[in-house]
C-alpha cells in the first residue's frame, strides 16, 4: 500500500500561469515562454507554487470605521458636532441642512446652490448598488489602483477602469481622432526656442488667461520653467498643456503683430504649433484621460482652432472634452470634496469655461445641443486671485467682493448659472424639462422679471466696483451688459410668440434691448484698452441684435427710434469693420440682403410722407462697398447675377441655423413676418463657402 508521501511523488506537479498573464487576468497556455508573451515581447517568468499574500486590511480602516459609527450615534441623537468629512454621511449633511425657504435672489444670488436644492449632492453609485454594498463604507476604493481587484474581490468603479487599462495597454494608440500617433516624431523638438516659450508664456498671461482662468499662474509657471530645462524629459500632459498655450497665444495676435514678434505670419505659426499639438494631445491619450492637465490642453487647442473650424465640427469635439469632464466628475460638487482647494476651484473653472464656449458654438448651429442645462451641479468660480489658492490648502480661499484675477470668469460664470435655470432657456433648448419644472411647486421667480433681477445683481454686486481704466475690467463690465440685454431679448421671445399680439410698447422694448447689445458690442470693439481681448470679443458677435433691428424697420420704417437704430448700427458695423472682422461670402450675402431690404423701407416711408431724403447710413455704405469688392474679386461670373437677386429672396430656412428658427413659434423671434428673398432662387454652391470667417459668429 503507497503512503501518502508516494503517492505525492507520484503525482505531477501543478503548472501556474506566468506573472505577467496573472497580472493581466488572461488565459496562459503555461508554457515558457508562453504565447502571450512572445507575442508582446515580454519576459515570461514562471509564477511560484506559494500564493501571493493577501494585502493586509488598512490599517487605519477599522479606526475610520469606528469613528463613523460613533458619528451616526450623534445624528441619531440629534447632537451637532464637526463630522470626519464634511461630505461623509448623509445622515449628517441633512441635519446640518437648514430646512427653510429659499432665500431671495437679493440676499443669496440667483443661480445659487441653496436657491436650486443641495449642491454637492452626490449620485448613487451603480456598481456598489450591484455589490449590495453599504452606502456608508468607504469610497477610498474607488480611487484604488493598487491591483485588479480589493479584499474580497468586490467589483466597483475602480476595478472596471482598470480593467480597460489593463486591456488596452497593448495597444494604446486611439487613432478615432487626430489620426495615429507618429512614432517618428519627436515632439520635443518642435519646441519653440527658449525665448519665443517665454514670449508665448507672456502672451498667454497677457490675452488669453484673463479671460478663460482655466491654468493656476504661479504653480504652472514652475513648472514651465523646469520643463524648458529639459524638454525631451517633460510629462506628456504638461507637454500637451504647452504646446497648446503656443497655439492659442498665436490665435489671441493679429495678423500684423505674429511677423513683428516671431518673424512668420500667423497662419504658419499656428500650423507649425497646432500639429505638435495634436501629437502631444495623441500622446497623453487625451480621448480617455482623467488627467487635468490634458483636459486643459484640449479645451485651448479648441479655442485656438475656433476661428477656422466649421461650428458643427467644433461642437462634436467640444462633446468630447465635455464627456471627459464628465468622467472626471468636475460637473459634479461632491467630486471636489476628495481633492484640494486648488484643484476644486481650477476643476470648476475648467468646467465652466467648457460649458460657456460650447454653448456659444451651439448657439450659431443649434442651441438645443448645448451643454448648459441644470442637470449637473458645478457652482461658478469663487471671486480670488491665483496667488491666494496654493497648492497645500485645505479651506477654500477669501472670496473678495471687490474686483479680482478672475473676476471676468466669475461674472460670466453666475450670469450663465442664472440663464441655465430660467424658464426663457428651457423654452428653447428642452421644452420637456421645461414643462417639469414649471410643474414643480418650488418654481422661483415669475416668467417676465427674471433678468432684471440677475441685471440688479451683477450691476450691486460686481460692475459698481469695477475700474473701466483697466482692460480687464472694462470688458467684464461691457460683456456683462451685452449678456443680460441678450438675456433680456431671449426673455422676450420666449413671453411672445409669433402666435400672440404684442403691444407697441413691448416691441419698442425688445428692440431697445437689441440695440443695448450692439452699443455694447461697439465699446468693446473701439477701446483701444482691451484690443488684446479682440480675439475673444470675435467670438461673440451680436447677429441676433442685428437681425431683430431690422426686421423690425422693414416693417415699421417709421417708429420713433428708427433714425437712432441706424445710427447704432453704423457706429457697430464700423467698429467691427475697424476691428478687422471679415464678412465676406454668403454671410455678408445674407446680411447685406436684410440690411437693404430695410433701407428700401425706409426710403419708401421717407417718400410716402414727402420728405427730403436722407443720407445713406454708415452701415448701407460700408456693406456696398463690401459687395462691390467681392464682385471684383470673384472670377465666377455667377456671382453677379446671384447678388442681383439679393432683393427678391427668402431667407428663413437659412436664418434658423444661426439665430434659432427665427420665424417659427418656438424659435428666437416674436416679432413673425419673414425677409423677401428666395432662397431656392440663389445658387448657394456659387459662393466660396471657405470665405467665412468663423470669428464673425
Amino acid at each position: 500500500m503507497s503512503t501518502p508521501e508516494t503517492s505525492a511523488a507520484v503525482k505531477p506537479q501543478r503548472v501556474l500561469a506566468c506573472t505577467l498573464c496573472q497580472q493581466r487576468k488572461v488565459k496562459c497556455d503555461r508554457k515558457f515562454p508562453c504565447s502571450h508573451c512572445r507575442r508582446v515581447g515580454s519576459q515570461c517568468v514562471p509564477a511560484g507554487l506559494v500564493q501571493r499574500q493577501r494585502r493586509r486590511r488598512f490599517p487605519e480602516r477599522e479606526l475610520l470605521d469606528r469613528v463613523r459609527y460613533y458619528e451616526s450615534l450623534l445624528s441619531q441623537h440629534n447632537i451637532k458636532f464637526e463630522p470626519l468629512h464634511g461630505h461623509g454621511s448623509p445622515v449628517v449633511e441633512q441635519m446640518h441642512t437648514p430646512q427653510t425657504d429659499h432665500a431671495s435672489p437679493s440676499e443669496e444670488g440667483y443661480g445659487s446652490p441653496d436657491a436650486k436644492g443641495s449642491a454637492g449632492s452626490k449620485p448613487s453609485n451603480i456598481w456598489r448598488a450591484m455589490g449590495q454594498s453599504s452606502l456608508e463604507e468607504s469610497s477610498d476604493e474607488e480611487e484604488n489602483d493598487e491591483g485588479l481587484f480589493q479584499d474580497g474581490g468586490d467589483v466597483h468603479g475602480g476595478v472596471i477602469r482598470k480593467a480597460w487599462d489593463y486591456m488596452y495597454e497593448i495597444e494604446s494608440n486611439d487613432p478615432l481622432l487626430f489620426g495615429s500617433l507618429n512614432p517618428n516624431v519627436d515632439i520635443s523638438t518642435l519646441h519653440p526656442t527658449q525665448p519665443h516659450i517665454f514670449k508665448l508664456w507672456q502672451i498667454y498671461l497677457g490675452n488669453v488667461d484673463p479671460m478663460l482662468k482655466v491654468t493656476h499662474t504661479p504653480t504652472l509657471q514652475t513648472r514651465i520653467i523646469d520643463a524648458v530645462g529639459d524638454l525631451s524629459g517633460v510629462n506628456p500632459a504638461l507637454e500637451a498643456l504647452m504646446f497648446s498655450i503656443y497655439c492659442v497665444a498665436i490665435s489671441s495676435l493679429t495678423e500684423e503683430e505674429c511677423p513683428v514678434l516671431f518673424g512668420f505670419s500667423k497662419n504658419d505659426l499656428s500650423r507649425s504649433y497646432q500639429f505638435p499639438c495634436r501629437q502631444a494631445l495623441l500622446k497623453c491619450e487625451f480621448l480617455r484621460t482623467t488627467d487635468r492637465d490634458c483636459l486643459t490642453a484640449l479645451f485651448l487647442y479648441l479655442v485656438s482652432v475656433k476661428p477656422e473650424t466649421d461650428p458643427r465640427s467644433l461642437s462634436s469635439l467640444f462633446a468630447i472634452a465635455i464627456r471627459a469632464a464628465h468622467r472626471m466628475g468636475l460637473h459634479n460638487e461632491s467630486t471636489y470634496a476628495k481633492h484640494s482647494t486648488l484643484h476644486a476651484e481650477m476643476g470648476r473653472r475648467l468646467w465652466w469655461s467648457l460649458v460657456m464656449l460650447d454653448h456659444r458654438v451651439c448657439e450659431t448651429i443649434d442651441h438645443k445641443t448645448t451643454f448648459l442645462s441644470p442637470i449637473w451641479d458645478c457652482k461658478p468660480p469663487t471671486n480670488t486671485n491665483d496667488f491666494e489658492i496654493q497648492p497645500e490648502m485645505k479651506t477654500p480661499p477669501t472670496i473678495h467682493n471687490r474686483p479680482t484675477e478672475a473676476l471676468f470668469t466669475v461674472v460670466r460664470s453666475e450670469i450663465a448659472d442664472f440663464v441655465r435655470y430660467s424658464s426663457f432657456q428651457l423654452e428653447f433648448t428642452n421644452a420637456h424639462l421645461h414643462k417639469m419644472m414649471k410643474d414643480m411647486p418650488s418654481a422661483s421667480l415669475p416668467n417676465g422679471g427674471e433678468v432684471s433681477t440677475l441685471e440688479k445683481i451683477i450691476e450691486d454686486k460686481y460692475l459698481a466696483f469695477c475700474n473701466p481704466e483697466i482692460p480687464s475690467q472694462l470688458i467684464t463690465i461691457w460683456v456683462a451688459r451685452a449678456a443680460i440685454a441678450k438675456s433680456h431679448l431671449i426673455e422676450h421671445y420666449a413671453k411672445y410668440s409669433v402666435t400672440e399680439q404684442q403691444s407697441d410698447l413691448h416691441r419698442s422694448i425688445a428692440v431697445s434691448h437689441a440695440l443695448r447689445m450692439l452699443e455694447c458690442d461697439t465699446k468693446l470693439m473701439s477701446s483701444p484698452l482691451i484690443k488684446c481681448y479682440r480675439w475673444f470679443i470675435n467670438f461673440h458677435f451680436p447677429f441676433p441684435a442685428y437681425i431683430h433691428i431690422l426686421q423690425n424697420l422693414k416693417k415699421r420704417p417709421g417708429e420713433s427710434h428708427a433714425e437712432r437704430a441706424w445710427e447704432v448700427m453704423s457706429e457697430s458695423y464700423e467698429a467691427r469693420m475697424n476691428g478687422a472682422m471679415k464678412l465676406y461670402g454668403p454671410l455678408l450675402v445674407l446680411f447685406s440682403t436684410i440690411v437693404l431690404q430695410a433701407w428700401e423701407a425706409r426710403e419708401k416711408f421717407i417718400q410716402e410722407e414727402g420728405r427730403s431724403p436722407e443720407p445713406l447710413p454708415g452701415i448701407l455704405v460700408g456693406i456696398r462697398e463690401k459687395i462691390a469688392e467681392m464682385t471684383s474679386n470673384s472670377g465666377k461670373e455667377g456671382n453677379n447675377e446671384q447678388l442681383g437677386k439679393l432683393g427678391m429672396m427668402n431667407i428663413d430656412d437659412f436664418l434658423t441655423p444661426a439665430v434659432g428658427n427665427m420665424n417659427s413659434g418656438s424659435g428666437y423671434d416674436g416679432q413673425g413676418g419673414s425677409i423677401d428673398f428666395q432662397a431656392e432662387d440663389f445658387d448657394w454652391t456659387l459662393m466660396d463657402w471657405n470665405s467665412i470667417d468663423m470669428r464673425s459668429l
